[in-house]
């Protein structure tokens, strides 16, 4: 009897195409060997990846969201909800809390795609809101890592655009006590999230190749009528625009965040 090969052993990057040794793929953060493309890291392996090893202490992890408007769609909201938490083990999309980056302690706070595509709901807006006071009142670095596609969550409505407000308004306020905010983007950085906390850094760094922007290329067309440049909402277009500071590669990041807090700092 032939053995097959064994589910997930190989996967396809999105950017080469090539099939990729996954085990090779993880050994690299997770980065494509063939041409550098950065796949999607779940938020505890950010949190992994950034933070210094066993430094993270989670905060607020008894948020949970509702569903105040019962909104339905294809799926009632508090169904797609359950669904979402048994598929991710997350209460919904943003982890937050502190930790350490090669020794220096920071205020941390992350977004998840997996979890409704990273969309800025209630609890994601309530989070990173108490995680950014948190950090004005301890005196600490914030950094926050976006990957929120989804910008913010139409099943709740107002009440989710009203976080790009809230969430602006204590970043407003760690900024006037001279506070360092880190905004970290990565695939994709979508909607209201990058209309709001996503592109309100001190220093704005993104992962190369990846896509940031309000509107899809679609929706713009389909608007204004307008015909953008090829690539104009990658990382890479953003740079040579001024509109970020710098792309750092995933193996590099942990470093450059250290650097820049030590820089900032003295």
């Amino acid at each position: 009897m032939k053995r097959g090969v064994p589910e997930g052993m190989w996967i396809r990057c999105p950017q080469c195409k090539a099939t990729v040794f996954r085990k090779e793929a993880e050994k690299r953060l997770n980065v494509c060997p063939e041409c550098d493309y950065h796949f999607y890291l779940p938020a505890r392996e950010r949190i992994r990846q950034l933070l210094d090893e066993d430094s993270f202490e989670e905060w607020f992890t008894d948020i949970a969201p509702c569903d105040p408007l019962e909104f339905k769609d294809r799926v009632p909201y508090a169904e797609r909800l359950l669904a979402e938490q048994d598929k991710t083990g997350m209460l919904d999309a943003a982890v937050v809390g502190r930790g350490f980056i090669r020794g220096r302690s920071v205020v941390f706070g992350v977004t998840d795609f997996a979890f409704m595509a990273g969309s800025m709901g209630s609890v994601v807006g309530e989070k990173l809101t108490r995680a950014a006071e948190k950090a004005t009142e301890l005196n600490l670095p914030l950094i926050f890592v976006s990957g929120s596609g989804g910008g913010a969550r139409m099943q709740e409505g107002i009440l989710s655009l009203m976080q790009m407000a809230k969430v602006s308004a204590a970043l407003a306020r760690h900024d006037k006590a001279r506070g360092l905010y880190i905004a970290i983007l990565t695939n994709p950085t979508m909607g209201g999230v990058a209309a709001s906390f996503a592109l309100q850094g001190d220093v704005t760094l993104a992962e190369p190749g990846a896509l940031v922007g309000f509107a899809g290329k679609r929706t713009i067309w389909n608007t204004v009528r307008l015909e953008l440049p090829e690539g104009f909402q990658t990382s890479e277009f953003l740079l040579k625009h001024g509109f970020i500071d710098r792309i750092v590669h995933r193996k590099e990041l942990r470093t450059e965040v250290a650097r820049i807090i030590d820089y900032c700092e003295h």
